[in-house]
């Protein structure tokens, strides 16, 4: 396989996996020689093991850190500040992706930034949709209240008052309170559900601030 055979093949995609390129009669040790040389010569960058993406000015689509996360550990979906951020629920930008997964925690450090992985429960792996980032491509992020509750159970002291107010939360009137409160529910633990009704008391605010404008 030369580089142009590549291109042809995964031209289109933000990241692919080795898996793609091994379909047919090829030499998969012939493939992975190939795919070292072109990460050493610049032209191609790996993600992790068995995970790259095209290297400009080759890359045709520039992939999304949301659709990365998803490849670099699947099974996880992009939740806690970054979800809360796409959302625009908190006002800083978040320099990492952070996700959960029902797999052990992990960090990885790539050509297109950090991303991070939580441990949660199998019980509380959910709330998560398949959401459209533009230029065709798509990943796995908690709804917003989902990405809230994930953040104040995995952080330590992160039900109380002075922690939600730190976060500095916006737009509250994005969140469904019925849905924060029917999750915090059904997680059990009193932590969350505390939370919510500080959630709820805190968007109530907002919007009476909003009104007197």
């Amino acid at each position: 396989m030369d580089f142009n055979h590549l291109l042809e093949i995964v031209g289109e995609e933000p990241v692919f996996d080795t898996g793609l390129l091994l379909a047919g009669e090829v030499d998969p040790a012939d493939v992975r020689r190939q795919l070292s040389r072109w990460t050493k010569a610049g032209k191609l960058y790996q993600l992790r093991r068995g995970l790259y993406a095209l290297a400009p000015p080759f890359q045709k689509i520039k992939p999304h850190p949301f659709l990365i996360a998803n490849r670099m550990v699947p099974g996880s979906y992009v939740s806690l500040q970054s979800a809360l951020a796409h959302y625009a629920l908190i006002p800083e930008h978040v320099p990492v992706t952070t996700s959960v997964t029902t797999t052990r925690p992990a960090q990885w450090d790539t050509p297109f930034g950090c991303f991070e992985y939580h441990h949660i429960k199998e019980s509380q792996f959910h709330g998560y949709l398949l959401t459209d980032l533009g230029g065709r491509q798509r990943a796995f992020v908690a709804s917003p209240e989902k990405a809230l509750l994930d953040l104040i159970y995995l952080q330590a002291g992160a039900g109380s008052p002075d922690y939600l107010r730190e976060l500095r939360l916006q737009h509250l009137d994005r969140l469904n309170l019925e849905e924060l409160q029917c999750l915090a529910h059904s997680a059990g633990g009193a932590k969350l559900r505390r939370a919510s009704v500080i959630v709820a008391d805190l968007a109530r605010s907002e919007a009476l601030e909003y009104e007197s404008l």
